[in-house]
């Protein structure tokens, strides 16, 4: 399946959630924010939430600093 995530368009597998798109991405999802079709996920439905052909996903890092 075809998506785009932070503007790039990528090929994934099919049947991802938004967890295993972290994962497959090699992303921390303890630290980030994900925004797909411009509705934000909450944390709690990472593992549940799909991703489907043609979505458009944003995924925000968090970065600590003082």
């Amino acid at each position: 399946m075809r998506a785009t995530v932070n503007g790039e368009k990528l090929e994934l597998p099919e049947g991802l959630t938004v967890a295993a798109l972290l994962l497959h991405l090699g992303v921390r999802a303890e630290r980030v924010a994900v925004e797909r079709n411009g509705a934000v996920v909450r944390k709690a439905r990472h593992a549940e939430e799909p991703v489907a052909s043609g979505d458009v996903l944003e995924i925000v890092t968090f970065v600590g600093g003082g």
